[in-house]
C-alpha cells in the first residue's frame, strides 16, 4: 500500500495547460504515480502520504544576493549580458560548470510565473506539515532539485534538448540505467517499422514527455537522498537555497 512505506516524489511545474507534473516511486524505484495537474492536484495527493519525501524543481523563493555581495572577492563574473548578478549561488556554481539553469531573481516580481507558482506551492506544503530535508528524519520532508542538472551530472555532459525525440530518448535511457522500473526506451526501436516511419506513425506512447521524464528526474533524486544519502551532493547556500543532484560529486565543467 502507498501508506505503509516510504515514497518518493518528484514535482515539476511546467507552468502549461496542466502547470504540474509529478511522479511517485516506492523503495523499489518502481513507478507508483505518473501524472499532472493544478496545485490542488498535487497537494491533494501529497496530503494523502504519511511517510514521503518530496524533489521540487523550483526555487523556494528568490535570491538573497549573495552572488552580487561577493563576486568581488571570491567569485569570478560570468560572462553575461544583462542582470548577470542577479541569481542565486546554486545557479551560479551550475553555470559556472556549463550547466545552463535558469537565474533566480531577487525579487519576486521579477521571476517566471512558473517560479512564482513553485513559491506558492512551497507555501502550501508547509501547511501539510512538510519541512526541508535534515539530518533529522522527518516523515514529510522536500529538498529542491533541478531536472537538468540531474540529468547533465549523470549523464557527465549536457543532453541533448529536451524537447527533440533523442533527447526524450537520451532521458529517458539515463534514467533507466539508473535502476529506476519506467518504460525501456530501447522498446521504441523494436516499434518501429519502415511502414511507420513512413506514415509518421512512431510509438512516441513509449516515450515519457518532457514534463513527465523532468518529474522522473526529480522522483530519483528524491530517491537517491533517501536510500544512498552519501551518494548526492548540495550545491549553493542553506539559506539561500541549495539544489541537490544525484552524484557524490561534481565535474569541473559538463
Amino acid at each position: 500500500m502507498l501508506f505503509d512505506t516510504s515514497i518518493f516524489v518528484g514535482v515539476d511545474p511546467s507552468g502549461g495547460r496542466k502547470p504540474f507534473t509529478y511522479a511517485a516511486l516506492d523503495a523499489q524505484a518502481r513507478l507508483l504515480t505518473l501524472a499532472d495537474g493544478e496545485m490542488e492536484d498535487v497537494l491533494a495527493f501529497l496530503g494523502g502520504l504519511q511517510t514521503v519525501l518530496v524533489a521540487m524543481s523550483g526555487p523556494p523563493r528568490p535570491n538573497n544576493g549573495l552572488v552580487r555581495e561577493s563576486y568581488q572577492t571570491t567569485l569570478p563574473l560570468l560572462r553575461q549580458p544583462g542582470r548577470a548578478l542577479d541569481m542565486r549561488l546554486a545557479e551560479y556554481a551550475m553555470r559556472e560548470r556549463g550547466v545552463n539553469i535558469a537565474a533566480t531573481p531577487t525579487r519576486r516580481e521579477y521571476c517566471s510565473n512558473w517560479v512564482q507558482m513553485g513559491f506558492d506551492f512551497y507555501r502550501r506544503m508547509s501547511s501539510l506539515g512538510y519541512q526541508l530535508d535534515s539530518s533529522e528524519k522527518q516523515p514529510r520532508a522536500w529538498f529542491e532539485t533541478h531536472p537538468q542538472a540531474c540529468f547533465s551530472v549523470l549523464l557527465g555532459q549536457n543532453p541533448l534538448s529536451r524537447t527533440s525525440l533523442e533527447g526524450r530518448l537520451q532521458r529517458q535511457l539515463i534514467l533507466y540505467e539508473q535502476g529506476m522500473r519506467i518504460r525501456d526506451p530501447m522498446d521504441f526501436f523494436e516499434e518501429l517499422t519502415r511502414y511507420k516511419l513512413l506514415k509518421g506513425n512512431l510509438p512516441l506512447e513509449l516515450l515519457y514527455t518532457p514534463e513527465q521524464l523532468d518529474a522522473l528526474a526529480a522522483a530519483y533524486t528524491a530517491y537517491r537522498v533517501g536510500t544512498k544519502p552519501a551518494e548526492v551532493i548540495r550545491v549553493g547556500d542553506l539559506e539561500e537555497g541549495q539544489i541537490v543532484l544525484p552524484v557524490r560529486e561534481l565535474k569541473t565543467k559538463y
